[in-house]
């Protein structure tokens, strides 16, 4: 099975998750969160990279876990993020 490539718009929303997820870490070591996540620390990596745009839920559902913060949480910010790229883009 040949995999669709993403569009711009999906690698920049996995760009977005990553960069919200890494400050939402804060101070907390990768090593932690991965391990607590059940991850390895290259996969939570690349996923703050932005390397791995569309990660599997239950993978970011794990972290969100570890962060205590919650999916909905997840969701609206990078609604947000998306509407505010949209914004800026157009201005």
């Amino acid at each position: 099975m040949v995999r669709v490539p993403l569009t711009p718009a999906e690698q920049q929303r996995g760009r977005r998750l990553g960069e919200m997820l890494r400050t939402a870490r804060g101070p907390m070591s990768m090593v932690r969160v991965a391990h607590e996540a059940g991850i390895s620390v290259e996969t939570l990596r690349k996923i703050e990279g932005g390397q791995v745009p569309t990660p599997t839920f239950f993978t970011i559902g794990a972290i969100c876990d570890v962060l205590d913060i919650s999916l909905d949480t997840v969701i609206s910010d990078l609604r947000t993020r998306e509407t505010a790229g949209e914004t800026a883009a157009t201005n």
